[in-house]
Parts: structure tokens; C-alpha cells; sequence
């Protein structure tokens, strides 16, 4: 196609060959009403109906906008307040999935009308039903927390094989701007363990993560050093794999997540799907976890695209 396919262009006679090529033979002028929006018009308001003040907008291109969130974070979505809007006529959102977490000036939802223009009344309505529910679409930025670690294993303490926490949830941890104050090893002892969560507590840690020690082996006891230290056990067991063996607890004000051993042999697992809501200060309960189900079998693909994958979703 020629320049003519631009739209704001001036159709000249050296463009009627391009034209006719393309089977447009007729060309068609359109004329909006007094009480009609144009599809760049309309999109901007709906746009800016549904989305929380700290979003941006891309221009409009062929009558749709991007909305574009400046900051990581985990995506929110008013799931049955979107679904009303898809279901007015002409009016489409289309969005990422609810929780997703999201990068630096990614692209979280892009909107636009179906036809070239619409009746004012049908934008005014959605902004009626935005008002009701606003924001429809918001990202909630991450913390940056002083995270405390404690590696339980008699195995690791012992030295006999290789403490793999750096190269797994470590990294994960700092690549999220989290810093990690202090990592404790502690053999499979009960006041071992709680001993160590309680320093890390007195540290100022701000999130204490835990690893191995979780299965019903009875000597894996890092259960019972967690709730040695006075944390209430919002839940232990996830219908997540990998993950299935995953518990969160409350010291206080401080999240303590307790990771299964798989979080060092798996590339994502469920850390990778409670971490970011903790990191927004999200407290996790039971019914969070339930419905993780839905979507929580990793496939364990060769090539990893995560999170751009149904796992967690």
C-alpha cells in the first residue's frame, strides 16, 4: 500500500493506481455528528475511564490506544467491571491476564471502538460504570524489602552437598530490587530453625523466606520451627506444581515463606507466583492459594517463556 493508507492523508491522482489495486474503487467520506465520537476520540476516554491516574497511553494508531504501565508491578483487574465493558456494543478491552507481573513500561491492555465512530451516550455510559468501579485496570509497584534467608538441611550444614539458595530464590530475590540482608544455615533442629528466624526477625528483615524441610519425612522439621516462633501458618500446601509442599506464615507484621526443595531443580515454581504479591504487600490467604490451581501445572517447556505462559494463570 501506498501513503494513502495513512490515515490524515490527501488523496491525490497518482494514488488512484495503488487504490484500484487494492479493489477500493469508490472512496467514501465520513461525517460525524454533533453527538458522535470519533474512534481515536472515544478510544482516549475509555482509556482514561478505566485506568488508575498513574497509567500512560500510547497515541492513538487506526483508532487504538495501548495503556502502558510506567513502573513494575503486579497488574489488578476488576475482572467483572471488564467484562461488563466487552459486553457494550463497539466497545472493546482487551487486557494481560489478572495478576500478571509486569516490567517497566509494558504494555498491560489496549483498547478500541469497532466501528469509525460511535454515539457519545455508549462512551458516557461506560465512564458511568468506570466511576462505579474505578480503577478497572491498575498496577500496584513493587517493594523493595530487606529480605532474611534460612537454608534448613542437616545435609547442606554439613557440607556434604552444595548450598544451591544464591544461584535459585537469591537471585530472584535481588533481580526483584529486594535486598538480602542474611542467610542462615541450620541443620534439620527445630530450635535451630527458630532460633534463626527470630534473629533475622530482630534484624529488621522485612520478609523471611525459608527453604527445604517440608515433606512428610519425619525429620524434615521446618514446619514446627516456624511455628516454634509464635507465626500463625496462614496455610501449608499449594495446588501448585512445582511447589505442592509450599506454606506461608505471619511473625507479627513479617510474611515468612516457607519453599519446598524443588524451588532449587525448577526453573519457576511457585515462588515465582507468591513472591510478586508479597512484594505489593498483598497478604496471601487460603482461597489465594485454592485458586492458583487453575493454571498452576508448570509445563516445564524447554525454552522458558515465563511469565508470557498459562502457569499461574
Amino acid at each position: 500500500m501506498g501513503n494513502f493508507s495513512k490515515k490524515g492523508h490527501v488523496v491525490k491522482k497518482e494514488d488512484i493506481p495503488g487504490l484500484l489495486k487494492i479493489g477500493k474503487q469508490t472512496l467514501y467520506v465520513l461525517d460525524i455528528g454533533k453527538d458522535q465520537l470519533h474512534e481515536n476520540d472515544a478510544a482516549r476516554r475509555i482509556s482514561k475511564a478505566i485506568s488508575d491516574s498513574t497509567l500512560e497511553f500510547s497515541d492513538p494508531q487506526e483508532g487504538k490506544i495501548n495503556i502502558i504501565t510506567p513502573h513494575a508491578g503486579l497488574l489488578n483487574i476488576d475482572v467483572d467491571a471488564l467484562l461488563k465493558v466487552n459486553k457494550m456494543e463497539s466497545i472493546i478491552v482487551a487486557t494481560l491476564k489478572n495478576t500478571f507481573p509486569c516490567k517497566k513500561g509494558e504494555i498491560i491492555a489496549a483498547t478500541r471502538i469497532i466501528p469509525l465512530s460511535i454515539p457519545t451516550e455508549k462512551i458516557e455510559a461506560l465512564e458511568a460504570l468506570a466511576r462505579e468501579t474505578k480503577p478497572i485496570l491498575s498496577v500496584t509497584p513493587y517493594k523493595s524489602l530487606k529480605v532474611g534467608a534460612v537454608v534448613t538441611g542437616s545435609e547442606v550444614y554439613n557440607g556434604l552437598i552444595t548450598d544451591d539458595f544464591n544461584p535459585s530464590v537469591g537471585k530472584k530475590i535481588t533481580r526483584a530490587g529486594c535486598t538480602l540482608i542474611k542467610k542462615i544455615l541450620v541443620p534439620d533442629d527445630v530450635t535451630a530453625i527458630s532460633n534463626a528466624i527470630l534473629e533475622l526477625k530482630d534484624l529488621g528483615c522485612e520478609l523471611i523466606i525459608t527453604t527445604g524441610g517440608l515433606s512428610v519425612d519425619p525429620d524434615d522439621v521446618t514446619r514446627q520451627g516456624v511455628i516454634r516462633t509464635g507465626a500463625d501458618v496462614t496455610f501449608y500446601g499449594s495446588p501448585v506444581l512445582p511447589g505442592a509442599m509450599l506454606m506461608i506464615s505471619q511473625l507479627c507484621d513479617i510474611p515468612v515463606i516457607s519453599l519446598p526443595a524443588c524451588v532449587f531443580y525448577y526453573k519457576q515454581t511457585v515462588f515465582d507466583l507468591v513472591f510478586p504479591r508479597v512484594l505489593t504487600g498483598e497478604k496471601i490467604s487460603g482461597d489465594d492459594i485454592a485458586d492458583l490451581g487453575h493454571g498452576g501445572l508448570c509445563m516445564n517447556c524447554k525454552v522458558c517463556h515465563y511469565p508470557v505462559c498459562s502457569f499461574g494463570r
